[in-house]
């Protein structure tokens, strides 16, 4: 090799080099500001718990049991929830998708999937943030919700819903606090509703802060639902103790199958970009 050409060769090969070099600490150092952006959003808060759904396949058995079945889950629903389905529940392009499906499953003309943290993570109180967008169509029930992880007798032992929406009522976001002495099954329910027009063509962020004196229920950072501890008894106030978390989509039931189910729409998914948890330092 000529001494021109070997010079030409070290020159280009240091400005690759250069170059790489450059392309990596820029990578990382971007990273690592996502990373913090996302740990210290809220001042004095850190982020305890997460799943960002960096990942392909089913949903991480560590963070994620199944709720399975086709009972009706107490509320008359159509689906039977499925467990380890690809097809009911699984991550794609950086989100969980769960979807329902018209199909025949065991004795239910429906299939979906239901998500849960229980005997995995729990925690109390603390800011959840949720970042979906909702399916569309006349039976489809998706929700964001809580339990307890004690949970003995519902509606005693409480039952906190972030968001729930009913395709037949497009773009009309729920939230609820179900207690002994309030819910829909003797008409004393706390909730409130806020529309959002694009629930199911854009990404919206789902958020509750939970503290000792109150719940507060946020879209994008818009607060529109509160419950506060004013009475401070077990039947009005169970929200102080360990709660997991849930996410599903039912089909039909005695509140998102009110108008009935429009079979044209399935299948229809949930799509859920990232779920975190952040608690007090």
């Amino acid at each position: 090799m000529a001494v021109e050409d070997y010079t030409f060769y070290k020159i280009h090969f240091m400005k690759i080099t250069s170059q790489y070099i450059f392309n990596l600490l820029i990578g990382g150092a971007l990273a690592f500001s996502m990373v913090n952006c996302t740990a210290n959003k809220y001042p004095g808060k850190k982020l305890v718990w997460s799943d960002e759904f960096n990942y392909k396949g089913l949903p991480d058995s560590t963070k994620w049991n199944y709720d399975v079945g086709g009972h009706g889950f107490g509320n008359e629903e159509s689906q039977f929830y499925t467990k380890n389905r690809l097809e009911n529940a699984r991550v794609e392009k950086g989100n969980l998708i769960i979807e329902a499906k018209k199909e025949n499953w065991e004795e239910s003309k429906y299939t979906s999937a239901r998500l849960l943290t229980k005997g995995k993570f729990s925690f109390e109180y603390g800011t959840v943030e949720v970042r979906a967008k909702l399916p569309k169509g006349r039976g489809t029930w998706p929700a964001i919700w809580m339990m307890s992880e004690k949970m003995k007798t519902w509606p005693d032992d409480g039952e906190l819903d972030i968001m729930e929406h009913v395709g037949y009522n497009q773009g009309f976001i729920h939230a609820s606090a179900h207690t002994k002495n309030y819910n829909h099954k003797i008409n004393t329910q706390k909730t409130d509703t806020i529309f959002v027009k694009d629930v199911s063509e854009r990404f919206h962020v789902y958020k509750a802060d939970w503290t000792p004196e109150k719940i507060d229920i946020y879209v994008d950072d818009k607060k529109f639902f509160t419950y506060e501890n004013k009475e401070k008894t077990y039947g009005a106030w169970p929200f102080d103790q360990p709660y997991f978390l849930i996410l599903n989509v039912a089909v039909g039931g005695f509140w998102g199958g009110l108008k009935g189910i429009d079979d044209t729409v399935f299948p229809q998914k949930f799509e859920i970009d990232y779920v975190r948890v952040y608690q007090d330092k």
